[in-house]
């Protein structure tokens, strides 16, 4: 049975991918919240208008939020020797694309993604954020050709307290499943189950709509 962050089985692993077929790090995290997401955005291309406007309006304020964060603090906290920001990568040996708030390269010569959440941290790494940062480490890896083993989730409403994710092959393996499940909803066009949490059914821009 598939739970919250688990990918659905992939019947034929083998399909073959149309090449101008791509995902981003955001349909993956609307898949973990609820697979029917994709179904309804790239499939029917109904668009969630509410969230959407939602969304933006947190980007700008998180922006603004994170020019103010002390990043030279943060870099020798972390043991960065250098970064970039707001990197802009794809992936085409995945399909699969994302913009990285940051990318650290670190002392040891391997890489770490950086994201900031516009969030409080609640003694618990959800498994939205931990694939986020997976699928950006596999960008990274794939771009810049070196290891990543680690990512950074810095959540703004908890005073930057910065978290690390220590990343494990199996990690990388799931995010990787993720985005093949995703690829094959927009391809085949199926109707995928829904997400096992009802509680999130209540709020959803698509409850007149789902079955």
């Amino acid at each position: 049975m598939q739970t919250e962050g688990e990918a659905a089985a992939i019947p034929e692993p083998e399909q073959k991918i149309e090449q101008d077929v791509f995902v981003t790090v955001s349909d993956a995290l609307e898949y973990l919240f609820c697979p029917r997401f994709i179904f309804f955005e790239r499939c029917l291309m109904v668009p969630e208008h509410q969230e959407k406007r939602f969304k933006v309006l947190k980007g700008r304020e998180l922006h603004e939020i994170r020019e103010k964060v002390n990043r030279d603090y943060l870099r020798k906290r972390l043991r960065c020797t250098r970064k970039e920001i707001s990197v802009y990568l794809t992936s085409h040996k995945y399909h699969f694309k994302g913009e990285v708030d940051e990318v650290l390269f670190l002392e040891d010569g391997t890489a770490a993604p950086l994201d900031y959440k516009y969030a409080e941290f609640k003694n618990t790494i959800y498994k939205t954020h931990k694939y986020q940062a997976a699928l950006y480490g596999i960008l990274i890896m794939e771009h810049f050709g070196v290891d990543v083993k680690k990512g950074f989730v810095c959540y703004t409403r908890s005073n930057n307290y910065v978290v690390e994710i220590d990343f494990r092959q199996k990690d990388f393996e799931m995010a990787k499943q993720i985005v093949r499940e995703i690829l094959m909803i927009i391809q085949r066009g199926y109707y995928p189950e829904g997400t096992k949490q009802k509680a999130r059914c209540v709020d959803c821009t698509y409850r007149n709509i789902c079955v």
